[in-house]
């Protein structure tokens, strides 16, 4: 089988796993894991490594040995999903010596379904994304953000929407002008990596605010992604070392 037509399958077994789960409640093992989250790992790691892909899932961690790896989310936007709120996904990224090749993120609530290949171009439910007119200042722009930014945004619209990876692919789509991460820890490689491609295949860029590898297997390793369409990136990148600086030294004054 082809990368793509085994991220669907793992995808098609996830949902059908969410639609027979009983079990919706936090499982105690660690913090914002829920019995579904495990029962929708199950489900895709099945199909992926039945297909000879290594797992790095967010579940339970990364397989051995080598070859291509399969990074998953099973469910991004685990509270939501806890709570009813219908905007969570599943995300999956074929990795090839450091390189994403295929990827597959899937809307639970709406059921679109986002693919790309590397080189193949972007798609939403089959239709290419198209390049659409993106707003180019930041002053006008509509901006997705995890964690609390560090001080009074700077751009005309503010969305915290629980999932990266849907927050991502709007990115790609268009619906949103840019993404940025202000999470204190930072997010793991699968909770970007899949929308990372998709992105990239519609011309949006994602960088790390700090300028470290994006492109990871490391189940240890967070990140603080960063996401527009040129020339809108660089303001976002500006912009987030403005705040992140204000505060620092907001918070050395205080320490003095």
């Amino acid at each position: 089988m082809q990368f793509l037509e085994v991220l669907h399958a793992a995808t098609d077994a996830v949902q059908a796993a969410l639609a027979e789960c009983e079990d919706w409640t936090p499982t105690g093992a660690k913090h914002g894991q829920y019995g579904f989250d495990l029962a929708a790992d199950e489900a895709a790691c099945a199909v992926l490594r039945q297909a000879g892909l290594r797992v790095l899932s967010e579940e339970s961690g990364l397989d051995r040995g080598n070859g291509p790896v399969a990074v998953l989310d099973p469910v991004d936007g685990s509270s939501n999903a806890a709570r009813g709120i219908r905007y969570f996904a599943t995300s999956i990224c074929v990795v090839v010596s450091g390189e994403p090749v295929a990827a597959v993120v899937h809307d639970h609530g709406s059921g679109e379904r986002f693919e790309a290949t590397a080189g193949g171009g972007a798609f939403c439910d089959g239709a290419r994304l198209p390049q659409r007119q993106r707003e180019n200042d930041l002053d006008r722009a509509v901006v997705a953000i995890n964690g609390l930014a560090p001080g009074p945004s700077v751009w005309a619209q503010t969305r915290m929407l629980g999932a990266a990876a849907l927050e991502l692919c709007a990115v790609a789509a268009g619906r949103l002008d840019g993404y940025v991460d202000f999470s204190d820890s930072g997010l793991g490689c699968w909770d970007y990596l899949g929308a990372m491609l998709i992105c990239a295949e519609s011309g949006v860029n994602i960088v790390d605010a700090t300028g470290r590898d994006l492109v990871i297997t490391d189940h240890a390793a967070r990140r603080s992604p960063i996401a527009a369409a040129p020339p809108l990136l660089e303001q976002l990148l500006q912009a987030h070392r403005h705040l992140t600086a204000t505060t620092q030294r907001a918070d050395n004054f205080s320490d003095s």
